[in-house]
């Protein structure tokens, strides 16, 4: 990937949960210059299973050959919807870096308490592997999982998407159209 692209594209992806039933994602296409030059959107199960299917459905439906990264809000979505980064690399052939925005000992011992007996929930957690600390230019830190893409350019990668702050700017707009969608339904 060329970094120093000038057209350099990003598909961030976030979501606005509210305890619902289903949970409204938004997709927001953005060039490294920071114009927005496309949007998406789908819903996700709370306590589901159809997270990942569904941003590889959002991603096609853009029908769009320019995006470089996906970026995701977290891997970990709508009560426990795990998201598979390496399967949506696989399918959409487009870089992933999830990005999480504190630092914690993860979540195993919420999914065990919460779907004791749901093995395969429990193993898509633990194949997420571990997150990688990055402090970006701003002097914050944000933490990524990566498929399809080194953490250094991975790092890299946020860091120019990021104006202030420690929200890549994809994903901040991501997330306020994702809240203004849910507030609408």
């Amino acid at each position: 990937m060329h970094l120093q692209k000038k057209g350099l594209r990003a598909l961030g992806i976030a979501e606005s949960y509210s305890g619902r039933t289903m949970s409204a994602l938004a997709g927001v296409v953005m060039r490294k210059d920071l114009r927005i030059d496309g949007f998406t959107s789908g819903t996700v199960t709370v306590g589901g299973t159809d997270a990942t299917e569904v941003i590889i459905r959002m991603y096609r439906e853009l029908n769009r050959k320019d995006i470089n990264v996906i970026l995701l809000s977290g891997c970990v979505i709508a009560w426990f919807n795990i998201i598979d980064p390496e399967q949506i690399t696989l399918e959409t052939k487009i870089p992933v870096i999830c990005v999480t925005y504190e630092e914690s000992d993860g979540l195993l011992d919420d999914i065990r308490y919460h779907f004791p007996k749901d093995e395969p929930r429990l193993a898509a957690y633990q194949n997420l592997g571990t997150r990688t600390a990055v402090t970006l230019m701003t002097g914050l830190t944000l933490y990524i999982r990566t498929a399809g893409i080194s953490t250094e350019e991975a790092a890299r990668f946020c860091n120019q998407f990021t104006l202030d702050g420690k929200i890549p700017e994809p994903l901040r707009v991501a997330r306020l159209v994702a809240r203004q969608v849910l507030l609408r339904s």
